[in-house]
């Protein structure tokens, strides 16, 4: 028994991270504290000064861990870790996962390339962004390579040079064909130069030569060449009209602001790269209520910045930072060079973080209604389903399962996982059927049940993930009792329910305790519960019928004597699909890799003759 009284006695006085557990060994808040016993006691007593969260959340607390470290900085860092990873309920979370596209410049090659990609690695390279509208990242580096004739492969140059004919590029004129050595290193370096002034916002230089070229090519009556010029002459002024928002000087900041109802915010940030706006992008946080300002925007720029690939020189903010000096350092070490947070009182960053708060009010105001009626689809669903079985624990997570097969043929098991309300589909789950021969839904369903839990308990496999909260089975009492059954064995006891559908073969209600439970058919949770039984029905015979197909093209094979596995095998390869064999000629059919004449004849006359002989068998 963990005796919360005497864990606090045994506290250190020294910075690290605390992680709350309630009853059932879920965590269920993070954070972090320069003295741990000082910071970690202070939940137990003096309970007046707390706000109406956090007396709620210490009420469900029955233990705790912690991590020493050696600075509050790594302190910071692991707390930002472990939020990512276990979501704690009555932690500030960012709700979005977004990632963005940048443009890499491989200037850290001798013959650089020009592409779209969204990792940011410190590899020498040049990358811009982030691009927040990826149709405009593509838009950019279609026009960049229509421009300059810079190389799209991934030969290795120098070392390849005249190994291989130029690509249809070069041919087209859309490449300079470095691989064959007709340009110079310093020559190809002009186009670069050219490209990295673009994309840093020179565009006035490169409009200045275009149009000089464009004359050229008019005055010598070339006007083809002229006006596809003129072409991309608009083409670059109409991307950089794009940029209107600028601030003063240069290099590359962020600014950020948000607008709140009730426990939710949405915070907007706007990206300015080299002092202009290439982007913004807005993020829906929860258990903002209770927080101060200042609060919110320190639990976002921890979280975002913990994660993102790139950060600027400058983060501008609406409200002060707390910890704003560790979180200075934390992302100084991340970036490799200084940061700068500020929250500008006045001129033009203060007008900045007050065009994004109003922005950020915008979209809370269009997408706050949606985001309830997404709320009261997921989260809102699991709890009509809660209240309706009668149960006290959260249904964070939900497994479903079900069986597939024909007439007992290659009988599968599917598992699948829905999280708050939302299909996890990275922990979906398929069973191929070993123990049981025949259409046994019950003893197959127990084998699918016990591999699952076998994985979790004693093989202690993560990618299983947790163990359910519940778990649902598609049928009736048989299959209930089935999984019954199985969680005596392994000692557990986690609520299971069958869901039932009624003779049009839709879903009906919940059979739960020996109680047939049919909820409203127009309620969140009912709609829910179709959702989850269509879906695991629908991963259940999908895998089935692969199963089944592939089955079937081996035994139509393996009726050909002289044809094992090896040349099984050689022949998908080759002709891709059973219906392409059959139609194959002899002299196709001998040519494929490990065929012998013999072999070969064997096939020809198998889908002549052999074929119709075992179908009239």
């Amino acid at each position: 028994m963990f005796d919360i009284k005497e864990e606090i006695k045994k506290l250190p006085h020294k910075p690290g991270v605390y992680i709350m557990k309630n009853k059932d060994d879920e965590i269920i808040y993070v954070g972090k504290a320069v003295d741990l016993k000082k910071r970690v006691s202070q939940y137990f007593r003096n309970s007046s000064n707390h706000t109406a969260k956090v007396l709620t959340m210490v009420k469900y607390i029955t233990e705790f861990e912690y991590i020493v470290t050696d600075s509050e900085m790594e302190a910071l860092v692991l707390e930002c870790n472990l939020i990512k990873e276990h979501t704690p309920k009555y932690n500030i979370r960012l709700k979005d996962d977004k990632s963005y596209p940048y443009i890499k410049v491989t200037v850290n090659e001798d013959f650089p390339r020009v592409f779209i990609t969204r990792r940011f690695l410190k590899d020498g390279a040049k990358y811009y962004g982030p691009i927040t509208d990826g149709f405009g990242a593509k838009e950019t580096t279609d026009l960049i390579n229509k421009i300059w004739p810079v190389r799209k492969c991934r030969r290795k140059l120098p070392e390849d040079i005249g190994k291989e004919r130029p690509c249809l590029n070069c041919h087209i004129g859309q490449c300079c064909a470095p691989c064959d050595g007709s340009i110079t290193k310093e020559e190809y370096g002009v186009f670069i130069k050219e490209i990295t002034d673009f994309l840093d916002g020179k565009h006035k230089k490169v409009i200045d030569r275009l149009k000089a070229e464009m004359e050229e090519a008019a005055e010598a009556m070339d006007f083809e060449k002229a006006a596809s010029i003129r072409d991309k002459i608009i083409k670059i002024e109409n991307l950089t009209s794009h940029h209107k928002l600028s601030n003063e000087g240069s290099g590359d900041s962020d600014v950020i602001a948000f607008s709140r109802a009730e426990s939710d915010a949405v915070v907007q940030v706007f990206f300015l790269r080299n002092g202009k706006m290439t982007g913004r992008e807005h993020f829906f946080m929860s258990n903002t209520d209770d927080l101060s300002a200042g609060e919110v925007i320190t639990g976002f720029v921890k979280q975002f910045y913990s994660g993102t690939a790139y950060i600027p020189k400058e983060i501008i903010v609406q409200y002060e930072l707390e910890d704003k000096d560790i979180i200075t350092e934390m992302l100084c070490n991340i970036k490799g060079s200084k940061v700068n947070i500020t929250v500008p009182l006045k001129g033009n960053k203060a007008k900045l973080v007050d065009l994004a708060a109003k922005n950020a009010a915008i979209t809370l105001e269009q997408f706050g209604e949606r985001f309830k009626r997404e709320q009261m689809r997921t989260t809102g669903a699991v709890n009509e389903i809660k209240l309706l079985l009668g149960l006290d624990k959260p249904l964070l997570r939900m497994e479903a399962y079900d069986i597939s097969n024909t007439q007992g043929f290659e009988s599968v098991g599917a598992m699948i996982v829905f999280e708050n309300g939302k299909a996890k589909k990275s922990d979906y789950r398929k069973f191929k059927i070993k123990t049981v021969y025949g259409a046994n839904d019950f003893a197959s369903m127990e084998e699918v049940l016990r591999r699952r839990l076998n994985k979790t308990i004693n093989e202690k496999e993560v990618s299983f993930g947790r163990l359910p909260d519940i778990i649902l089975m598609d049928g009736g009492k048989p299959q209930v009792a089935a999984a019954k059954g199985v969680l005596w064995e392994f000692g557990l006891d986690i609520p299971v329910a069958g869901m039932f559908k009624d003779d049009k073969h839709r879903t009906k209600g919940i059979l739960f305790e020996d109680r047939e439970i049919i909820p409203e058919k127009n309620s969140e949770g009912f709609k829910l519960l179709t959702r989850i039984q269509d879906e695991v029905h629908r991963f259940a015979i999908t895998y089935h019928r692969s199963l089944r197909d592939k089955k079937s093209f081996h035994w139509v094979l393996d009726d050909i004597p002289g044809i094992g596995e090896a040349r099984r095998k050689a022949l998908l390869k080759k002709f891709g699909d059973i219906e392409s064999i059959k139609n194959a000629d002899l002299e196709e059919l001998k040519d494929t890799e490990g065929m012998t004449a013999k072999a070969a004849e064997a096939v020809y006359e198998f889908f002549r003759t052999g074929e119709r002989k075992l179908q009239n068998e």
